[in-house]
């Protein structure tokens, strides 16, 4: 029997998305799911909204994003957490020179589909 499940990120395939960038769901439990999103420069998500609370986990190479939560915009860098609202319209910009890499924690898995603005 195996218990350890080891995931690569590299290896998983890109899962279709309406924003048009790398984002793969690495974890997809009916308690959770977790994706892996890479922005490139100046890639950005569209501003949509998630019916459940959202922790973001941000891992930049170099540089910083920018996370719109509503009416709130803020400049991040690496190794911060970023809590969102279920309900409330958010965004992710990369507007550096740099790949950002966004780790999204969704509990619970959200059984409706993103709603984008």
């Amino acid at each position: 029997m195996v218990i350890i499940k080891v995931i690569n990120v590299e290896e998983t395939e890109v899962a279709p998305n309406p924003h048009g960038v790398d984002a793969r769901k690495i974890y997809d439990a009916e308690s959770a799911q977790v994706v892996h999103i890479t922005l490139k420069p100046g890639e950005r998500l569209k501003k949509h909204v998630t019916p459940v609370n959202v922790a973001f986990y941000v891992y930049v190479l170099e540089g910083k994003g920018i996370i719109e939560i509503g009416d709130e915009r803020k400049e991040v860098g690496r190794d911060t957490l970023i809590e969102s609202p279920a309900g409330i319209p958010h965004c992710w910009y990369n507007e550096s020179d740099d790949v950002l890499r966004v780790l999204v924690i969704k509990a619970p898995r959200p059984s409706k589909p993103t709603r984008i603005l």
